[in-house]
């Protein structure tokens, strides 16, 4: 009677056995080789998963402890702690929650007579989270929690410097990372808490939502994208090139026209591979995967290609990213093995940590899709935004990137001279140098990605407009007249290193030529003096 009661146990559970010889060991097959995963579980997807956003989350948090003091610390170019003070004096008449709600930061709590300190103590602490995540490939709630929050404080304290599309895309990244962990446990396969499919999705539709909208702001922008002619000018006028866009830019033009249609395949097509099962699921995070490569491979976006592909990760399930990590008695794929051969046909027993983890994330879904409401009509809208957020928490966002090309590159040149009459014909103006923005052409490209230089990026969005819609430079200048080592650290070369500072600094517009040379021939507006007493302010 043995062999009756197995099989209607068999068939209570949903389980068949085509065979009627025994089950295979866990971790190999009847023949004696390495078996292969099932598809349809994500316990490796949450370790890779959890592992790349602790990488760009290093990242971040590394150009937040190099750069935090200099522009936004206690004699930073724009200090947080006077932002601080100007917003509560603004919100004076609103409780304390209300101005946390406006501004949700952790500094609210803390001390702001050493904002340096307070700035190094986040960011030290960010390192310290991400690096554990990253080393271990494990975390829970409280980990990732702490590292959104800590991001989050910098983000909403980081005037201008921390404006960029991808400060948004980590944070609404790191939320949905949070609801990947179990609460409390610290392992890389929490047995009772299996990866949820709704937060595996939010990744989807976040990835859905930059691609789509980075294509359709292109659709609706420059006309060079219609023409396919954009790619003609991206790698010479991008903000900060690297050594591989010269070479690039020099390609034959049927190669930039091509480039510019797998663009728009990639950006408007690509995305509902989502929707159309399994296997186009995954050639969706490949294609992606290797369209974020080759961006970072043509210039310097910061993190923001590497992140991109955090998201793209969840299209891939154990199966997929099984070749990924070692085979053999022990190991995270011979587990994996273990716990589908365990749970293969068979409901667990619900327990209460997962019924509240159900209903957490159901939550979820239902908060994400309220959320993305503005964020479609956005995106269904002809007067279409990008990098915008709707909510102080930035947990769903509008993105896009390059709706517009500029045709030729602008440079805004800091120079400063030591001749008592800067006037004079025969006086000497020595240029500044940035770490990474273009400045002499005779210097190489810098390849700096995924690292971050704020400075260098806000330059270039500095050269399209004035001085007076960018207040942080004439702060730049004041420091440069007073040789102050902290800003001087943002930069490259000091050409008055180890002499008195310079008498007067100016700031000079240049147009680029397509040959690296400065064009003398081109429009060249007038020099701004940044030294008089009403242009710029300590």
């Amino acid at each position: 009677m043995a062999a009756p009661e197995e099989s209607l146990r068999r068939r209570k559970t949903g389980y068949s056995d085509p065979e009627p010889e025994s089950l295979p060991a866990p971790g190999r097959d009847p023949a004696g080789s390495p078996a292969h995963l099932h598809a349809g579980t994500f316990w490796l997807t949450r370790i890779v998963l959890l592992k790349a956003l602790a990488f760009v989350y290093f990242v971040a948090f590394l150009v937040a402890f190099h750069q935090n003091k200099q522009l936004i610390g206690d004699r930073g170019l724009l200090p947080c702690r006077v932002f601080l003070k100007n917003f509560q004096q603004y919100f004076q008449d609103k409780t304390s929650w209300e101005v946390f709600s406006y501004m949700p930061t952790i500094l609210w709590l803390m001390d702001w007579s050493d904002m340096n300190s307070t700035l190094d103590l986040l960011a030290l602490l960010g390192l310290g989270i991400s690096s554990f995540v990253l080393i271990t490939g494990c975390a829970n709630v409280l980990l990732m929690a702490a590292l959104w929050g800590l991001y989050m404080s910098l983000v909403n304290v980081g005037h201008v410097w921390y404006s960029f599309g991808w400060e948004s895309q980590l944070l609404e990244t790191g939320f949905l990372g949070i609801f990947l962990c179990p609460l409390w446990t610290l392992s890389r396969l929490p047995q009772h808490t299996p990866t949820s499919r709704i937060v595996l999705w939010g990744f989807r539709w976040l990835i859905f939502r930059i691609m789509l909208g980075a294509g359709l702001i292109k659709i609706r922008g420059d006309r060079c994208w219609r023409d396919l002619t954009c790619m003609d000018f991206h790698y010479e006028t991008q903000p900060v090139p690297n050594p591989v866009a010269y070479y690039l830019h020099h390609s034959p033009w049927w190669f930039h026209r091509f480039e510019t249609l797998s663009n728009h395949f990639i950006e408007l097509l690509v995305p509902f591979f989502l929707f159309l099962g399994r296997r186009a699921c995954i050639i969706h995070g490949v294609l992606q995967i290797l369209f974020q490569a080759i961006l970072i491979i043509s210039g310097n976006l910061s993190f923001l290609n590497w992140l991109t592909m955090v998201p793209s990760l969840a299209c891939f399930d154990d199966a997929a990213l099984g070749f990924l990590f070692p085979s053999g008695p022990g190991s995270l794929k011979d587990r994996v093995l273990q716990m589908q051969s365990e749970i293969q046909g068979a409901w667990p027993k619900p327990r209460f940590g997962s019924v509240v983890r159900r209903a957490a994330n159901f939550s979820l879904g239902v908060l994400l899709a309220w959320l993305s409401v503005p964020v479609v009509l956005n995106l269904l809208s002809s007067r279409q935004v990008m990098n915008t957020h709707f909510n102080s928490l930035h947990i769903v966002n509008t993105y896009g990137a390059f709706g517009s090309i500029t045709k030729e590159r602008t440079e805004v040149i800091l120079q400063g001279t030591a001749s008592p009459n800067a006037s004079a014909p025969d006086a000497v103006w020595e240029d500044y140098e940035f770490k990474c923005k273009p400045g002499d052409p005779s210097r190489r490209p810098c390849l700096i990605s995924p690292y971050h230089y704020r400075l260098d990026w806000l330059m270039w969005f500095a050269a399209f407009q004035t001085y007076e819609h960018n207040d942080w430079i004439l702060h730049l200048a004041g420091k440069l007249l007073a040789s102050d080592a902290e800003a001087l650290s943002l930069l490259a070369h000091n050409p008055f290193a180890g002499r008195p500072p310079p008498r007067r600094a100016t700031a000079q517009t240049r147009v680029c030529s397509r040959h690296r040379r400065w064009s003398a021939t081109r429009r060249k507006p007038p020099s701004r003096d940044l030294t008089e007493p009403e242009s710029w302010h300590e």
